[in-house]
């Protein structure tokens, strides 16, 4: 029985339900029944389906061995709601599944779920500031442009690296980030940084952006305590004092010898019941119906817990302040109960892990809309953050460091290079107008090479050049503006009149050059004897 991991993403509960349902009809064992003196074929009964899928599910990665017997029999009775399972004589469509010896079997073709068509939320891309942005509130219409004119000293200084000369350069300083720029920032990082944990192309079918509200972000990480719990600025949303005193005295609920203690029987369980009254009694989960997709989708990374760690460290940021405070008091104490050997029994049919678990799991995560698997998904995530919530709460350090790095880049001074782009300092702008066909057409020919030509005139006519470093500095010209090149030196012979040969020196006259020619042997009087 073994169920493939779902990993994060879009429509996971979906998956995890058709996943489930694939392998209960394909593995459940079927044998023939008898109920009132009347065989059945091919079935099974209630509490023989409780046991098998409480089995797969306990041993399944995807829900954990903290799946109860209760959670099983909710799901069966769902089962039987949407017609994955019916009775002997065909009734299905209500969920009166019961634990017992009631026989059941599979219909002829179980449908699986569709997965939920959502209207796309239009991709809300925010853009970091740059420096060159224009104020807010510029319009786009009568933009001044400035007139683009390559002359020989622009092209000088665009081309100074290949040139050899060092440009001069000058600091410039970045219009101010406003309050509303760097809550751009904040959102657009902390959103970006998410989406590469989570390992996907796009947060759209997951989290709806446009309800991140970047200010949350940001209370979350500064404003809190030296315990790390978020302090709230309006203290109208804070527990009521009563839960609060409640939370308290079972989170550092003492030794029984304590005599302070009150010891009243069955006190305990009053202040645990006082206490989960109140949370039940939300009208949203502490993990908000928006955010519900994207906690789903990080249970699929619960395989790589530091990455799950991270993903969910994340999630947790984007909460308004006063869940979250909530939600970090209330894990303390559930933690500390769980942690707690002094403390006494607070439900007769439960241990104190699984009551935890069973009691504020709905309270933490559940779904706005029907979601068949979200008790089982909720049971599985707040029992990871019971075991993770020290770190799961804290502000992810490296996501802070790298926003506030990016920020801090922003307003520093910026050195500039100039020719390396278009100079403030030109002359004063001018508007766009709209010009004939052939026109454009004449400046697309024309307008750059005119300035190229009146370049390469100057180097011609620099007298200081020497013709080495004329020769290469044309060379250059010739590789980079062929063109232009070609139009001055159409012909080998127009590029060698720029470097006339110089006339060639008569060759030096040696002595024995003067001599006559060698000639043939002549007899002398000298050898007569």
């Amino acid at each position: 029985m073994e169920h493939r991991i779902v990993g994060p993403g879009p429509y996971r509960a979906t998956k995890l339900w058709n996943e489930t349902v694939e392998l209960f009809r394909a593995r459940m064992p079927l044998r023939k029944h008898r109920c009132r003196f009347k065989s059945y074929e091919h079935c099974f009964s209630a509490a023989e389906a409780v046991d098998w899928l409480h089995e797969l599910l306990r041993n399944s990665q995807n829900f954990g061995p903290e799946v109860t017997r209760k959670q099983t029999v909710q799901l069966l009775k769902k089962f039987l709601k949407n017609h994955v399972i019916e009775d002997i004589k065909g009734k299905w469509g209500q969920e009166d599944f019961e634990d017992n010896r009631q026989l059941y079997r599979f219909p002829p073709s179980s449908p699986l779920k569709p997965y939920p068509k959502k209207p796309l939320h239009q991709r809300d891309v925010i853009r970091f500031p740059e420096w060159n942005d224009p104020p807010p509130g510029t319009s786009q219409e009568n933009i001044p442009v400035r007139p683009i004119v390559m002359n020989s000293e622009m092209w000088f200084k665009r081309h100074s690296i290949a040139i050899g000369e060092v440009p001069a350069c000058r600091l410039v300083h970045r219009r101010q980030l406003t309050e509303a720029n760097v809550e751009e920032i904040w959102k657009s990082m902390t959103l970006s940084y998410l989406q590469k944990v989570l390992g996907l192309d796009s947060l759209e079918e997951v989290l709806n952006t446009k309800l991140v509200n970047s200010k949350f972000i940001i209370h979350n990480v500064y404003s809190v305590s030296k315990q790390g719990v978020v302090i709230l600025d309006d203290k109208s949303k804070e527990l009521p004092y009563w839960v609060l005193s409640a939370m308290k005295c079972l989170a550092n609920w003492p030794n029984c010898s304590d005599w302070k203690q009150p010891m009243y029987l069955g006190f305990e369980k009053d202040v645990f019941k006082t206490i989960a009254d109140y949370y039940g009694h939300l009208k949203e989960p502490l993990l908000t119906f928006h955010l519900f997709d994207a906690f789903v989708s990080v249970l699929g990374l619960l395989q790589k817990e530091k990455m799950a760690i991270e993903a969910f460290q994340i999630c947790c940021l984007l909460l308004p302040p006063e869940n979250r405070r909530k939600l970090q008091l209330l894990m303390r104490m559930m933690a500390r109960i769980c942690s707690n050997k002094e403390m006494p029994p607070l439900c007769d049919g439960f241990g104190t892990r699984t009551l935890m678990v069973q009691t504020f799991s709905r309270c933490i995560l559940c779904s706005k809309d029907e979601v068949d698997l979200d008790e089982l998904l909720a049971a599985r995530l707040v029992t990871f953050l019971m075991d993770n919530y020290q770190e799961i709460l804290k502000v992810p350090l490296a996501l802070q460091t790298s926003i506030e790095e990016r920020v801090a880049h922003l307003r520093r001074g910026q050195i500039k290079y100039p020719g390396a782009d278009m100079d403030i300092t030109l002359s004063a702008p001018s508007f766009c107008r709209q010009i004939s066909p052939e026109e454009f057409e004449y400046q697309r020919a024309y307008g750059s090479q005119e300035p190229l030509a009146a370049l390469l005139e100057e180097v011609i006519a620099d007298a200081k050049l020497s013709n080495k470093e004329k020769k290469k500095k044309l060379k250059q010209f010739q590789k980079s503006y062929p063109e232009v090149y070609l139009e001055r030196f159409p012909t080998p012979e127009s590029e060698a009149l720029l470097f006339p040969e110089k006339p060639k020196p008569k060759p030096q006259l040696f002595m024995w050059a003067l001599r006559k020619p060698f000639q043939p042997f002549q007899r002398t009087r000298s050898f007569r004897m």
